[in-house]
């Protein structure tokens, strides 16, 4: 649900402090290719896709969302039980690239930094597996949400085939 800006000025409430940055990448034969997404308290996304493959550019979008948005982010931040992970035994950031979470959700504040996941078999062997399942399935989660909000409001696909 995508509202303007005085709508969403209206509804918000100024004591829920809400944030959320996503961030995957790499450098490689293309240079820089990420995705990057960020909700504010405020409703707004903000997304960015760099991929050099086949000649694509930077895209960069913004919009605003509507208050139950931010509501389901939270829901599905809650349900994740990611708020009671630690990222202090997962893998370091490496040459396949790196994620980045930063969450700001009620009282607590998490930002956490591991390499680049490509399916659950890339963390079997890891010494935080249950840590970094939680944190795959809701990285899968939150692109699926944003991937289906910017297809919508702007009519592109996200990933380019």
């Amino acid at each position: 649900t995508l509202l303007n800006m005085a709508q969403i000025n209206d509804n918000s409430s100024k004591t829920d402090k809400f944030y959320l940055r996503y961030y995957v990448g790499h450098h490689g034969k293309f240079g820089h290719e990420f995705l990057e997404f960020e909700f504010l308290e405020n409703g707004l996304l903000r997304y960015a896709n760099n991929s050099k493959y086949k000649g694509h550019d930077l895209l960069k979008k913004q919009v605003y969302v509507a208050p139950a948005v931010i509501e389901e982010l939270q829901r599905i931040i809650n349900d994740s039980q990611i708020l009671k992970e630690d990222d202090k035994y997962w893998p370091e950031p490496d040459d396949v690239g790196r994620q980045e979470i930063e969450i700001l959700h009620k009282n607590n504040h998490i930002s956490f930094l591991t390499t680049k996941i490509g399916s659950l078999i890339d963390i079997q062997d890891s010494e935080d597996v249950d840590g970094l399942k939680c944190f795959y399935y809701l990285v899968q989660d939150l692109k699926c949400l944003v991937f289906s909000l910017i297809s919508l409001h702007f009519k592109i696909k996200p990933i380019q085939n």
